[in-house]
């Protein structure tokens, strides 16, 4: 599925006008915007998502696959600046790092995109096997979600960015509150005695399974949190994702909804 998308893009790219390329200058200026971390780590935050669909290019401009891309990111040598275009794709291109750029810009870049490159390598893998109780006494299965465009929310009490998008993802069911097809479950590390009292005080739209710690680290394999998963209706992974912004460009483009 990965070669095919990745095929089909590069033919997006090239099949029309004979080669003739869709993506022009960076959309920032590549030494500027490393010149100081908060800067760049605002650029990052709004621009840049790697869980995303996009074309990737190295830093002579020629296409290379999305695995390639996060692996030279993982290196700590590049960061990815996206490029102006002249259609509705995306395109990030590697830039070198300056040598004098703030070391803190290289760590922050090596850690997400190695998260980023353990959870695309996941995608296009069955979701694997479970069968927990959520809170209000629903049994969740993976035969009870099949059929099912399911999103799941993976998250514990004590994190903060956990918490922030609450609101946020309050909205995203909402949105979808008359889609029967669509499901919003989250897994989260802390006891049912301990959510049922923080959730009486923060309220959280998905149905919520307890005591998810052990599945999330030894089975998911997760080191960062917030994490979102995309369930296709088969029960494959479709996208695994770090924050609210990249979750709900996903679940408009999987649930059908054009921009």
């Amino acid at each position: 599925m990965k070669k095919i998308l990745i095929l089909f893009l590069f033919l997006l790219i090239f099949s029309t006008g004979y080669g003739q390329t869709h993506f022009g200058a960076p959309e920032v200026d590549p030494s500027f915007i490393q010149s100081n971390f908060e800067d760049w780590l605002a650029y990052q935050n709004k621009n840049i998502m790697l869980s995303r669909d996009f074309v990737a290019l190295d830093a002579a401009s020629q296409v290379i696959t999305k695995d390639t891309f996060l692996n030279a990111l993982t290196t700590g040598a590049f960061i990815p600046i996206r490029l102006q275009s002249t259609d509705s794709l995306y395109y990030y291109q590697l830039f070198a790092i300056a040598p004098t750029s703030d070391t803190s810009i290289k760590a922050t870049i090596s850690q997400t995109a190695f998260d980023e490159y353990e959870h695309f390598k996941m995608e296009g893998e069955p979701f694997p096997s479970f069968n927990f109780v959520d809170l209000d006494g629903n049994r969740v299965t993976n035969a009870t979600m099949k059929g099912k465009l399911v999103v799941i929310k993976c998250w514990y009490i004590h994190c903060p960015a956990c918490i922030k998008e609450f609101p946020l993802v309050n909205e995203l069911v909402e949105q979808y509150k008359n889609r029967n097809d669509i499901l919003f479950v989250s897994f989260a590390e802390d006891s049912a005695e301990q959510l049922k009292a923080f959730l009486a005080k923060k309220s959280l739209s998905y149905s919520v399974i307890p005591n998810m710690k052990i599945y999330m680290n030894e089975t998911l394999h997760l080191n960062s949190f917030p994490t979102h998963f995309i369930l296709d209706k088969q029960g494959v992974i479709a996208k695994v994702l770090l924050n609210y912004e990249s979750l709900e460009v996903a679940l408009r483009q999987a649930s059908g909804i054009k921009n």
